[in-house]
């Protein structure tokens, strides 16, 4: 689907020069003199790396298109994540590559929407918030009242966040998948 350049916005696929790239900055110039444009910043999803481009405004780029489907996360080995379709029970595997970080965060049966473009997985989204346990965390000093005062922990899945001082081991919260910042005490 054809797209203007001032259409652009982070987080969009788009394909350019043979390749599927994801927006990771944009920012609309209008000079004094002459036309408006954008200068995107891009990262290659197949070959991991980065192209800063400068489009004008009239110009048109290829915005990707994604199918987006719902998936199960079943286990993990070495290399790969195993996820199952709900509906017609097919099993995928997808590099650790792919998912990054965020797949600490996968427990067992976890729905998560992945994208595929050209039947090759590409991404897979959390959902927004994941029930966590407090594996370890420090002792609150006494005396602590700043209100932004936080502490650092370490979570059953490995991950380290900061939590507010009444936050202790072993208690059950819930984490934010986009930013891995503390919500909530459950």
């Amino acid at each position: 689907m054809k797209i203007y350049a001032s259409e652009i916005r982070v987080g969009m696929l788009i394909e350019y020069k043979d390749d599927l790239w994801q927006v990771l900055k944009t920012q609309h110039v209008k000079p004094g003199k002459g036309g408006a444009f954008a200068q995107v910043e891009m990262k290659s999803v197949n070959k991991n790396t980065k192209l800063n481009e400068r489009f004008r405004s009239s110009e048109s780029v290829e915005k990707a298109s994604l199918d987006e489907t719902k998936f199960n996360y079943l286990y993990e080995d070495e290399s790969d994540y195993y996820f199952m379709n709900p509906k017609s029970f097919d099993q995928i595997n997808i590099k650790k590559e792919v998912v990054g970080e965020k797949g600490k965060m996968l427990t067992g049966n976890l729905e998560v929407n992945i994208s595929f473009y050209n039947d090759n997985p590409i991404s897979v989204e959390l959902p927004n918030q994941v029930t966590c346990t407090v594996k370890a965390t420090d002792v609150a000093l006494k005396g602590q009242t700043v209100s932004s005062s936080y502490k650092p922990a370490t979570l059953n899945n490995g991950i380290n966040i900061q939590v507010p001082p009444f936050i202790e081991s072993e208690d059950k919260i819930i984490v934010d998948t986009r930013t891995m910042e503390y919500i909530k005490k459950i």
